[in-house]
């Protein structure tokens, strides 16, 4: 494999990327915000998605001079690709980084777009940015693909080598390329799509899968509330059957599940469909913040709790467990429930940072130690600082009669139970 790799975008996906390849490879990694470069060159990832000592160890030239990608021939690109206020794709910072790679391209350059798209965006996007930056044509002077991201924030097993890879290509030789480059690297294997639309639907559809099946267990969460049964004990009946599938409540967020749904839906409304399932799904996840809101508010009235100014404690902050990422974290939407009822909740997370906090959402972190003597709290975020706790130091948090929601499943009811302490569950 003699390719010369460069990695646009070095954030939770990039990076890894990068530094895979780097292990046996020169790599350029390239990032359009200097203080990641000046972070990461100081030999720190702040995402925790690589160590200090893979960061030191990997042959990866950091940079944010965009003339350095001159001297690849493969480009991977992976950018974030969100939605708007309005739900819609925002491909702008894919269509940006096309136009920082077309600047830079040279005949006989391949580029791989890793970002999660509609079927068509690659082809239909940024193939014609890259024509009308570089000057080149696609397909003749250069050429395109599509592999898109599996990694998931936070896993340590599954990592960026361990997952199998799909790769396309605009071509047979491309497509074979591709295979090459990634198969130097990848050790699950590599599986090579029929086309780039088809790489990209199946990235798409992944998360979408996922996203209503929590979507059916919410719902359900929300019918059995009302019959006052408890859900995941009647998951947990369920799942004693051998293909039952381990789906379980909660709030969806993070930059995947919530979002790539709507990429789909964007492109199926264009071809003249209107998704009726999907978008069923979208509303009832985004919902749930309001529904455990309510339920939180419920048991405080039936518990004597005033409400107005009720001293809230919320445990985590951050899109899943065990990880850093703030970003379409659901958890504000429970801030933003607490806020309607007059209560103004105090917010703590064992991993993301104060300031990001504020920047994203207005949300100012506390120390773990301000949550005490409150009327609620909730847990809503499983970092193993939060598991690790015992039935001792959640009855600290609480007054006298306290309610404590458990958004996880995660809390020792047995224990909590003997202290004459309620959990209440989605």
């Amino acid at each position: 494999m003699d390719r010369k790799i460069s990695v646009v975008g070095l954030g939770y996906v990039g990076l890894p990327v990068a530094i895979a390849f780097g292990n046996s490879h020169q790599v350029i990694g390239f990032d359009l915000d200097s203080k990641r470069i000046e972070e990461l060159e100081a030999g720190h990832d702040r995402t925790l998605e690589v160590s200090d000592e893979e960061l030191k160890s990997s042959n990866v030239v950091l940079t944010c001079n965009p003339e350095a990608l001159k001297n690849a021939d493969f480009h991977i690109v992976a950018v974030p690709t969100p939605i708007t206020k309005a739900k819609l794709p925002n491909l702008g910072p894919m269509l940006s980084a096309s136009r920082t790679i077309g600047q830079q391209l040279k005949k006989g350059d391949i580029v791989i777009y890793e970002s999660t798209v509609y079927p068509g965006a690659t082809e239909e996007e940024c193939v014609p940015i890259l024509e009308k930056e570089s000057g080149l044509k696609c397909g003749v002077d250069f050429s395109v693909g599509y592999s898109p991201e599996r990694i998931v924030p936070g896993d340590k097993e599954r990592t960026f080598t361990k997952i199998t890879k799909i790769v396309s290509g605009l071509d047979q030789q491309t497509l074979d390329i591709a295979a090459e480059v990634y198969g130097s690297v990848v050790t699950a294997g590599i599986h090579k799509a029929s086309s780039i639309k088809v790489a990209e639907a199946a990235k798409v559809i992944e998360n979408t899968q996922r996203d209503l099946n929590i979507a059916l267990m919410n719902e359900l969460a929300v019918i059995f509330e009302r019959m006052d049964i408890d859900t995941l004990d009647v998951l947990e009946a369920a799942g004693t059957k051998w293909n039952f599938l381990p789906f379980r409540p909660g709030l969806v967020g993070g930059h995947c599940i919530s979002v790539d749904p709507y990429y789909l839906t964007y492109k199926a409304e264009q071809v003249g469909y209107r998704p009726e399932v999907i978008q069923s799904g979208r509303r009832v996840n985004n919902n749930m913040g309001k529904f455990i809101v309510e339920r939180c508010v419920k048991q405080m009235i039936l518990q004597d709790k005033k409400i107005k100014g009720a001293k809230v404690g919320i445990l985590g902050m951050t899109f899943k467990e065990d990880c850093p990422d703030l970003r379409n974290s659901k958890v504000v939407d429970l801030v933003t429930a607490f806020r309607s009822y007059g209560i103004e909740p105090i917010v703590t997370d064992a991993m993301a940072e104060s300031k990001e906090a504020v920047e994203i959402y207005g949300v100012e972190l506390s120390d773990f130690e301000a949550v005490k003597s409150c009327e609620l709290v909730v847990v809503a975020v499983a970092h193993k600082e939060y598991k690790a706790l015992n039935a001792d130091d959640y009855a600290a948090m609480l007054t006298s009669n306290g309610v404590l929601f458990d958004i996880k499943g995660i809390l020792p009811r047995a224990e909590l139970a003997d202290k004459n302490i309620a959990v209440w569950r989605i």
